[in-house]
């Protein structure tokens, strides 16, 4: 098969959405976090989101109203992608009608050994938010995956779920943990869970008649909105939380910092504990934070698992060779000792479009009034660490499909015990080990399951 009878070669997209890739962030003037038990009239404030289980707020107020009450508040961070620009984008030349087997470009999942993992299990009983720019439910590898009841807006818009509002992003992370699996088209690595739309980014209908950029345009998103989604996701019961985006900011700062940390340790601990796993991008910036005094990750303040990228160099799916295994570094990948918890495939981002992860994508389209016209579907090689903590995100169903008793730490201890790293390659990109899916299934399965 042909691949460009369904997408033109162009190039490839790096497609994370961390901060100091494809983002700013400026600090809000009339949006906080507050913790809730320091604010003492609720009634003078414009609540936003209501963090109930960890005792916070979002709400729109001047500094002034929250200074007066005695307040503990910090202004609330608005993640501006400026229409995230990919570095290259490629079009499409058909949509995603075709029932063209796909499965021979998908290196990750056979490298994960995705096939072998579902004669154990597909994922079947769990569930998988996917914290991003929103989930097109509607395309052929989703429709039917993703529970639209359960689904909420959390960016700061009107258009809703289950559409691509955001942007293509997140369709592509939602298709890389369980695209349907129906031997046509692509896979994803649990087909049997249940995705969840929990949208941060804000639609960008603005861009539609602006021709400098390109239509897999991202809105913008607030840092509480992150916070809120990830609690949303526990007190619903998600055995895993994909966040594909992240950011750094100073934590040994009084004031603003220091209740952004505690927040972020609160919902970490909160997620944990309702049994809800937090995957994680590392980031795409191609340097260690592991001497990182002044700045702290988000994921590590979240507690989630920080998952760094891996990729192949020189894949050719015809033969299902390569120069370079699918376990080596990505040359983008952020990385440290104590920084990364494991290693992924998100591919490598360079010119050869088959060492990237192929998935589904949805390209939204708005008038010039606004109005939501649709998407166009198909599919597309993106690489980042984006793409790789979503593959852990797949790995935490499978596992806990086949130990349902086991908890949040249970699972991540699994995943964490059967990956390894590679003997050519330090420690630093890899935290505890490359990610090995089928062994963690088979691990969690045990003796005589199945």
């Amino acid at each position: 098969m042909d691949r460009r009878t369904f997408i033109t070669a162009s190039g490839v997209s790096l497609g994370t959405l961390a901060l100091g890739s494809v983002a700013t962030a400026t600090e809000a003037t009339d949006r906080f976090l507050v913790d809730r038990s320091s604010l003492r009239d609720e009634d003078r404030v414009d609540i936003v989101h209501e963090l109930e289980p960890v005792d916070l707020l979002v709400v729109r107020s001047s500094e002034n109203e929250l200074e007066g009450q005695g307040a503990e508040f910090a202004p609330d961070v608005r993640l501006e992608t400026d229409g995230y620009r990919p570095a290259r984008r490629r079009g499409l030349e058909s949509t995603a009608t075709d029932d063209e087997d796909l499965s021979d470009y998908q290196w990750d999942k056979a490298n994960q050994g995705i096939p072998e993992a579902h004669d154990h299990t597909r994922g079947e009983g769990t569930r998988v938010a996917i914290i991003d720019s929103g989930i097109a439910s509607g395309h052929p590898d989703l429709e039917g995956q993703v529970n639209l009841e359960l689904s909420e807006n959390f960016a700061d818009d009107e258009y809703g779920v289950g559409e691509p509002y955001g942007g293509t992003h997140g369709t592509h992370v939602a298709g890389i943990v369980g695209a349907s699996d129906d031997g046509t088209r692509v896979v994803g690595s649990a087909p049997g869970t249940e995705l969840v739309d929990l949208r941060v980014f804000a639609a960008n209908p603005a861009s539609a008649d602006r021709a400098e950029l390109p239509p897999a345009h991202l809105g913008d998103a607030f840092q509480s909105s992150v916070l809120a989604a990830l609690v949303y996701a526990a007190e619903i019961g998600c055995d895993a939380a994909n966040l594909s985006l992240g950011w750094t900011w100073r934590m040994r700062s009084e004031g603003a910092g220091e209740l952004w940390g505690k927040a972020h340790q609160r919902v970490g601990t909160y997620a944990r504990r309702q049994g809800t796993l937090h995957t994680h991008a590392s980031g795409n910036w191609g340097e260690s934070i592991q001497f990182n005094q002044d700045e702290t990750d988000s994921s590590e303040t979240a507690g989630g698992i920080t998952t760094s990228s891996t990729g192949p160099i020189g894949f050719d799916p015809e033969t299902g060779e390569y120069d370079a295994p699918p376990y080596t570094p990505s040359t983008y990948t952020t990385h440290g000792v104590g920084a990364i918890d494991l290693a992924a495939p998100g591919g490598q981002g360079g010119d050869n479009d088959y060492d990237n992860v192929l998935n589904a994508i949805a390209i939204p389209e708005f008038g010039e009034d606004g109005e939501y016209l649709g998407a166009e579907y198909g599919y597309d090689w993106l690489a980042g660490t984006s793409m790789a903590a979503p593959q852990v995100a797949g790995a935490v169903a499978l596992v806990k499909s086949v130990d349902e008793r086991a908890n949040a730490n249970q699972v991540r201890t699994t995943l964490e015990r059967t990956a390894s790293v590679p003997d050519e390659y330090e420690r630093k990109y890899y935290g505890r080990g490359y990610l090995d899916t089928l062994a963690a299934v088979e691990d969690a399965a045990g003796p005589g399951r199945s």
